[in-house]
């Protein structure tokens, strides 16, 4: 009789941890269409995960990097690169150069940035190693691209969601 407590008291303790992990909130990345809503990609983030915007310039046809950190629900600018100096780009700013690139710190954190992808422009998303054409995914719809916190039940039995 007490080994067939022992093991329900230990099958209950595991239930009860294991329903808590599933409901502890985890921080995911979402691309969502910024007039309907509809969502495109989820993907799994924590504090410190890279997220990027990487794109050609319209007016300098170059590269532009704009690097961001995830910090707790917010995106943290920490980094933007660009091969020339064009429209848009800090002109005014304490600017290096590393590699022949213009190298910049920018300041700022946002709950939400809007992008609108372009064929041209041909965006890019970087998500630690992983790589989203954003025109493909959104069809070229702007999208705004923010992080929340999601149960893992409601995320992907694999952590990844491409919708559309």
């Amino acid at each position: 009789m007490r080994r067939q407590t022992a093991v329900l008291v230990v099958l209950a303790g595991l239930l009860v941890v294991g329903g808590a992990a599933a409901a502890t909130p985890d921080r995911v990345l979402v691309v969502a269409d910024t007039e309907t809503g509809e969502t495109y990609l989820t993907t799994p983030v924590s504090n410190g995960t890279t997220v990027a915007l990487e794109y050609t310039h319209s007016v300098e046809k170059t590269r532009v990097y704009d690097g961001y950190t995830v910090r707790g629900d917010e995106l943290e600018m920490t980094r933007m690169e660009f091969e020339s100096y064009g429209w848009g780009l800090p002109a005014r700013e304490n600017v290096t150069r590393e590699n022949g690139t213009f190298v910049f710190d920018p300041p700022g954190q946002f709950e939400r940035i809007t992008v609108s992808p372009g064929e041209i422009a041909g965006h890019r998303l970087h998500v630690d190693d992983e790589t989203y054409d954003l025109v493909a995914l959104s069809d070229g719809n702007a999208v705004d691209i923010y992080v929340t916190r999601r149960s893992p039940l409601e995320t992907s039995t694999f952590g990844l969601s491409i919708h559309g």
